[in-house]
């Protein structure tokens, strides 16, 4: 159940600030996980502008303020699509630059030593739009595949469906299981 206070937040004008204050960091860290952290700060920016101007348009029968944000992030990664598979690319042959929240570790934890970055990142690279957007928001933005589907406007089951193809590939290229 969504709160009123926090629909109140989405739809007035005056209390948009505490949506932002709220969720800014989670989406400028997702972003910056997703693509480089130097045009994290501007598409986390651009993503609360977007929700500003279509507040009205916000539904809570829908789903939550949470997923609807990471749904407005997730597109606008999507027209930097190019940029993102050339940087998993790139991950693949050189490494991970520094992160701001030591997702080295986080990576190293969730996937068996044996298991490089850049092979992990290789793998990425060769996902499907769908399927990536779906490893990334579960991996990175903790979301439940119920957020999931909220976020990217698609049913439960075509997440786990996505999920279920990702993780098959993933395991077939990294010999180990993920996720």
């Amino acid at each position: 159940m969504i709160a009123v206070s926090e629909v109140a937040s989405v739809v007035d004008r005056e209390r948009f600030a505490a949506v932002f204050d709220a969720h800014y960091e989670e989406i400028r860290r997702y972003i910056g996980r997703r693509l480089d952290l130097d045009v994290a700060e501007d598409l986390a920016a651009e993503t609360f502008l977007i929700a500003f101007h279509r507040r009205g348009r916000f539904d809570a029968a829908r789903g939550g303020v949470r997923p609807w944000l990471y749904g407005i992030a997730t597109n606008l990664i999507g027209r930097h699509r190019r940029a993102e598979i050339r940087r998993y690319r790139a991950l693949a042959r050189t490494g991970p630059p520094p992160d701001d929240d030591g997702h080295d570790q986080r990576v190293a934890e969730r996937v068996t030593a044996g298991v490089t970055v850049g092979r992990l990142s290789g793998a990425l690279a060769r996902l499907s739009k769908g399927e990536r957007d779906v490893v990334l928001l579960i991996a990175y933005g903790g979301l439940t595949y119920e957020e999931v589907a909220e976020a990217l406007g698609v049913a439960y089951g075509t997440v786990a469906s996505r999920l279920s193809r990702a993780r098959t590939k993933l395991r077939d290229t990294l010999g180990v299981e993920v996720c």
